[in-house]
């Protein structure tokens, strides 16, 4: 790609390669690879939720593995010689008993040299626990540090006990950002600071919840108040325990970490039982315009974390791509809006590929961890570097940490949504989009 093409936005001949690159790519189970057999392959294992209750997260997947495919035909120079890439793709269905199992499958079987992971912890933990027993290099993202980082500990209950890994490495936010992105949407509006936490009892909600490491003392120290009813079990079908407990506290905020179809569900029971907050500002159930645009006219003004948009100041290190262009290429390709995911897997394979191509020895695991430990690539979902910064020093050698800002959905062209970035006070450099409103 030429340095004018990115200057001014994605051409024709751009757009038309990367869009039947994207539409190319293989199915959940496939596997793929260049047709340059002189060489033995370097094998990459991929493990997503492309279906069931998280496939929102998957929805890009396929368009960033034509991409993928696209940008390694020709393979990659790996030491002194061009070596094919063949990606081997695994759909975890959203259990983490699959994810494990497929896993297993990717490095006893088809002996992977790399291991990439995304989209929450019930997906990236089992998989990065199994490449940490079998000592299979892994990179994961898409799940706040802490529910990965804690979540995957023999005592997560004991921080005395945590201790780093060997072989797996993780990038993304944390808790503590997505706590000051939301405290600070929050601030924009006049509330009573009484915030209701909708918690499942699984990874995520067991850290979000956390009376140690969660958001009750983070809130307290921000001057809000979290009323927590207690976990419920994910795919439940009645919520109404947990409304009824929020309005007796009077909560005016609703925040929690919530599967998509359980927030549409706690949603729909919530405003027919007379429960509206002001806010409600949720975690990884409102990420996606599909799941927004399942609550008609009462998506208006529900907020979440924003990882990535294409309005984001990055650009791929794989193909030179900027955010905006991404964003394009798979709104042409697919016919479908834009999704957080395709930032953050797509940075996934810019920095597994980089990773592989400064590996001294391909096929030696701790050659390959010693590649990903100094890494040092700016991604189009922002910088990726191991140097432990940013995290407490016992998750620094495994986690690095990407920006984070705050938006709220807006209805745009009569029932499509829109994420307007409204708080970027922990990434200014991230372009603001609007303020805060309170939900009607």
């Amino acid at each position: 790609m030429t340095d004018n093409t990115t200057r001014r936005g994605i051409d024709r001949r751009t757009l038309l390669k990367y869009s039947a690159a994207g539409s190319a790519a293989v199915a959940s189970s496939g596997v793929y690879m260049p047709a340059i057999a002189q060489q033995k392959p370097i094998k990459i294992g991929f493990v997503s939720p492309q279906t069931g209750a998280l496939a929102a997260f998957a929805e890009a997947d396929n368009f960033v593995l034509g991409q993928v495919r696209e940008a390694t035909k020709g393979g990659i120079k790996a030491g002194k010689t061009t070596r094919p890439i063949e990606v081997i793709v695994r759909d975890s269905q959203s259990n983490p008993n699959r994810a494990a199992e497929v896993a297993k499958e990717l490095i006893v079987r088809d002996k992977i040299d790399l291991m990439l992971v995304a989209n929450t912890p019930e997906t990236t933990n089992p998989v990065s626990t199994q490449c940490e027993i079998e000592e299979v290099p892994c990179v994961s993202t898409n799940c706040p540090w802490q529910p990965y980082f804690i979540g995957r500990q023999a005592n997560p209950g004991d921080p005395k006990s945590w201790k780093p890994f060997n072989y797996t490495y993780h990038y993304f936010w944390g808790l503590e950002d997505v706590i000051a992105v939301f405290t600070n949407m929050w601030s924009q509006l006049d509330t009573n600071k009484i915030v209701g936490g909708l918690f499942p009892n699984d990874a995520d909600g067991n850290a979000w919840g956390d009376k140690v490491v969660g958001l009750p003392p983070a809130l307290d120290k921000a001057g809000f108040k979290l009323f927590d009813p207690g976990r419920y079990q994910n795919l439940t079908d009645n919520f109404s325990a947990q409304i009824a407990a929020f309005k007796g506290a009077n909560a005016q905020i609703l925040t929690g970490v919530v599967l998509p179809p359980d927030f549409t569900t706690f949603w729909k029971q919530s405003l027919q039982q007379g429960f509206r907050p002001k806010a409600a500002s949720v975690g990884k159930a409102i990420l996606f315009p599909v799941a927004v645009e399942a609550l008609g006219k009462d998506g208006q003004n529900l907020s979440s974390e924003v990882w990535w948009t294409p309005s984001h100041p990055f650009k791929s290190s794989m193909n030179g791509m900027t955010a905006k262009q991404l964003g394009d290429a798979y709104e042409q390709s697919s016919k479908k809006q834009w999704t957080q995911p395709i930032g953050f897997v797509h940075s996934l394979f810019e920095v597994g590929l980089d990773v592989l191509k400064r590996t001294a020895d391909i096929g030696d695991a701790k050659s390959t961890v010693d590649a990903i430990q100094k890494t040092n690539i700016e991604t189009v979902a922002g910088p990726v570097r191991w140097d432990g910064k940013g995290v407490p020093p016992f998750a620094a050698k495994n986690v690095t940490k990407t920006p984070l800002v705050g938006g709220q959905w807006r209805i745009k062209d009569g029932n499509k949504f829109e994420i307007v970035v409204t708080d970027n006070r922990t990434a200014p450099n991230i372009p603001l989009g609007g303020k805060m409103e309170p939900i009607a």
